[in-house]
């Protein structure tokens, strides 16, 4: 069997991949299924990081829209990031996989405080490092976060898990005229306005030269698939 194409990844999850046809909280037969693709590159020697959002919970954005003060907003976000985070993983541990939750707000009861070196040892551990309350900070969304914790990692790429099979020209869910990228620059996808990540993320991953693979988590084995270097979704580069 050909190795992976990639050695050290970090998985961004949204709050919704959890969610699944529910409209709130979590799905445990969708966290299983998710936690069942993590298994099967862990069992291939891959290094697996996630961040994981919280919009199945909680959305700080929304809540600010109406009133909310941004700030505390943003802090009940990140709080729903590690429920998600916890829920995840359950399901991980069930199917025989050793993680860590790390926090970027202490809270010493449920998980681990955010340390880069610890970090690390768990991935060369062959552990899943689960990191969750976004970066610690409000006005940061965890698309952010997510390139944060993959450069702190040294991670070979961001695997972005969504239910569409990687980037359009519009919302395909809208727009039936809407056409797929295989590959797009950051700067594309910058001036184009596309609804990949945030600009923050973006522009993270573009001045340290990290891909971005975006494809559709939801086909059980496509993350396996984007592992092993076939062409799925689509990827944003220099």
């Amino acid at each position: 069997m050909s190795a992976p194409a990639y050695q050290r990844v970090l998985l961004k999850l949204s709050g919704e991949a959890l969610m699944g046809e529910q409209q709130f909280g979590i799905d445990p037969a969708v966290a299983t299924q998710i936690a069942k693709d993590i298994h099967e590159i862990q069992s291939l020697g891959v290094q697996t990081a996630v961040v994981i959002g919280g919009g199945n919970l909680f959305r700080g954005l929304a809540a600010s829209a109406k009133g909310m003060d941004r700030a505390t907003a943003d802090y009940m976000g990140m709080l729903a990031t590690v429920i998600n985070a916890l829920a995840l993983q359950d399901a991980l541990e069930h199917n025989g996989v050793p993680t860590r939750v790390a926090s970027a707000i202490e809270m010493r009861a449920v998980a681990e405080p955010f340390i880069r070196r610890r970090a690390v040892r768990h991935l060369e551990k062959g552990r899943v490092v689960v990191f969750a309350a976004g970066t610690g900070n409000p006005y940061f969304t965890t698309d952010t976060a997510a390139a944060l914790r993959a450069m702190e990692m040294k991670a070979d790429v961001i695997l972005k898990g969504t239910k569409v099979d990687g980037i359009y020209t519009a919302d395909p869910m809208k727009d039936a005229a809407a056409t797929k990228y295989d590959d797009i620059s950051y700067l594309q996808v910058l001036e184009r306005g596309l609804k990949v990540m945030d600009a923050t993320a973006i522009s993270l991953c573009m001045d340290n030269k990290l891909p971005i693979v975006v494809f559709n988590l939801r086909t059980p084995g496509n993350l396996r698939r984007v592992i092993m270097g076939e062409a799925i979704g689509t990827t944003v580069r220099a």
